[in-house]
């Protein structure tokens, strides 16, 4: 079993029993084991074939400790692509839609307490376009910027015990102008009120906060001054520390909640927050109100062996390590909401993210409510991430081609980002990256036109086209605003840039398909990169670039690292460039 770590590090619970592991799988006719939670298209599910089948199913069996008994257990899934049904013990306990988003089941009245069966069955449509999908593609085999698709379970399962009073969900909001974080929290709908949530802030192992409070109601918030300490002589001490990828300070919580009866611990949750600001300001991306230049890569979070889910847990921080070994200060992950594993690390590590979603390709209104709901999901399960900067939703106009002028379709660009903002006013939203802007708190453009090494021409082209908004249009491939909408006065950011892929042979027949945006020898990659980063740094309007790609990815060879995620040059040459840029 490789994946064994526990799944949710932002409400971490001690109890708990991994269900990873050898599986029984099967599609079509046949009938084979499968290593959860590798998907079946995958090397290291033990399968490793593009499979045509809609529809396979996973059994396995399962003990729940005997010491659990009296409380209430839970199974949970990190994603399932695509729709499922869970049964134990040959009852159906509850279906899900949606492949990026987590769900539980409350399983405790279906067991024997002896040998638990489960069957998951799983509806992946690999050819519906209607659905979010991503970069996962519907055809044969992979080709362009399109890959391996993906069916089934691809995050961790797991059990945990809860009492009857127990928390829901737990969210973080942090001001760091007041010095103060809001703490928002639900309780389980069964819970014995009134009862008593205890709250232990920690800095540094220096405890920052501890107390109470009294709950008569299940949805309850307290805010805590977490910048001030009061001193013994009743003066006021500043503490505060700030999360930024120079300095990832995180504040440790461990929230508990009574049984309203013996005053006895029901439920404690282990998380943590960081104390970070991002807003913009006058045309700038301010982070703890200090312009904050953002050097990105553009992230698919595909592995050669296990495709969208990592190897091991040490991979997703290896990663982190190699693109802040390079000089980039975050990623803007690409048509994929990422293990929450990846998410811990960014935070801890000091890395930003730009989170995505995966993208359907046919519009209709179906379509559109049920990304929707599964994006709102997404921002559910990641609110309390630090590293989270931006949500980030359509991408080049993907499932919306009809954005420049059709109303419906503008109007749910602008509905997704409205939503967002109304949910989440600490965050920077974008509602269709790359061009046909209609309403966003960032100008994100996307250009792969700075030309081959050799055409000088175009180079200039691009140099100059990044100097003003009225030039950018130049090396756009679509209008930069969706008809109706305009510019007002946004950051810029270049969030698609770059893919340059080198010129040498691959293995047998894949040489045809390898490809990137521009082709260029290895030992000339490191002049050429310079080459495009100090264009994008003499633009003065310019807040930032996202260089395509971090690792190569199937077919597509412009990474910056291989396709087993080693360097393909040395780290602190890309460092050198990028750190010219302040």
């Amino acid at each position: 079993m490789r994946r064994t770590e526990y799944p949710r590090p932002n409400f971490k619970r001690e109890k708990w029993k991994c269900l990873n592991g050898v599986w029984k799988f099967y599609y079509g006719n046949k009938k084979t084991e499968i290593e959860v939670p590798f998907v079946c298209q995958s090397q290291l599910s033990g399968i490793g074939e593009r499979i045509t089948e809609d529809f396979v199913v996973y059994e396995n069996e399962f003990t729940v400790p005997k010491e659990w008994k009296g409380e209430e257990i839970r199974i949970n899934f990190g994603a399932v692509d695509y729709r499922c049904c869970v049964y134990i013990n040959n009852q159906c306990v509850g279906t899900h839609i949606g492949g990026q988003t987590p769900f539980s089941f409350q399983i405790t009245r279906y067991l024997n307490w002896n040998r638990e069966t489960i069957r998951v069955e799983v509806e992946d449509p690999l050819t519906d376009e209607t659905i979010p999908r991503g970069k996962q593609f519907w055809e044969d085999t992979s080709k362009f910027i399109w890959y391996t698709p993906s069916t089934g379970i691809w995050q961790s399962v797991w059990l945990e015990p809860l009492s009857k009073t127990h928390f829901e969900w737990i969210y973080f909001t942090p001001d760091i102008d007041e010095g103060t974080v809001k703490i928002e929290y639900k309780l389980s709908e069964a819970s014995k009120l009134p009862c008593r949530v205890h709250v232990k802030i920690s800095l540094e192992q220096n405890e920052v906060f501890h107390g109470n409070m009294l709950c008569d109601e299940r949805q309850n918030s307290l805010t805590v001054d977490v910048f001030q300490n009061k001193a013994l002589n009743g003066a006021f001490h500043f503490v505060g520390k700030y999360w930024s990828p120079e300095n990832p300070i995180l504040y440790d919580v461990v929230m508990k909640a009574d049984d309203g009866d013996t005053g006895n611990a029901a439920d404690e949750v282990a998380s943590y927050f960081g104390m970070r600001k991002i807003h913009i300001e006058n045309g700038k991306i301010y982070l703890n109100n200090q312009p904050y230049y953002q050097k990105l890569l553009l992230d698919q979070g595909y592995w050669k062996e296990s495709l969208i889910t990592a190897p091991t847990d040490a991979d997703y921080k290896n990663d982190i390590q190699k693109a802040k070994a390079m000089g980039f200060n975050g990623c803007r992950k690409h048509e994929k909401v990422e293990d929450p594993r990846f998410l811990y690390w960014a935070d801890k590590l000091g890395f930003l993210v730009w989170e995505a979603m995966a993208s359907f390709w046919v519009y209709t209104p179906q379509a559109a409510e049920t990304f929707m709901k599964e994006w709102m999901e997404v921002i559910n399960r990641d609110y309390n991430h630090p590293s989270i900067i931006v949500w980030g939703m359509l991408n080049e106009s993907w499932g919306t081609p009809q954005i420049y002028d059709n109303s419906q379709q503008q109007d749910f660009s602008k509905s997704l980002y409205y939503m967002v903002k109304s949910i989440d006013s600490t965050r920077l939203v974008i509602s269709n990256d790359g061009w046909e802007m209609t309403v966003g708190d960032i100008c994100a453009i996307h250009s792969y036109k700075h030309g081959e090494k050799e055409d000088k021409r175009q180079h200039e082209v691009f140099a100059q086209s990044l100097k003003s908004l009225k030039t950018l249009a130049n090396i756009v491939d679509k209008n930069l605003f969706a008809k109706g909408s305009e510019y007002k006065n946004q950051p810029v950011v270049l969030t698609e840039c770059g893919g340059i892929s080198l010129k040498e042979k691959a293995a047998d027949s894949q040489e045809e398909q390898n490809w990137g945006y521009t082709t260029i020898k290895k030992e000339e990659f490191i002049e050429e990169y310079d080459r495009l980063t100090a264009a994008i740094f003499d633009s003065e309007i310019l807040s930032g670039f996202c260089y395509t790609q971090f690792t190569d990815v199937e077919q597509e060879t412009n990474g910056l690292l291989t396709d087993t995620h080693e360097y393909k040059f040395k780290p602190e040459e890309i460092k050198r460039i990028n750190d010219q840029k302040k």
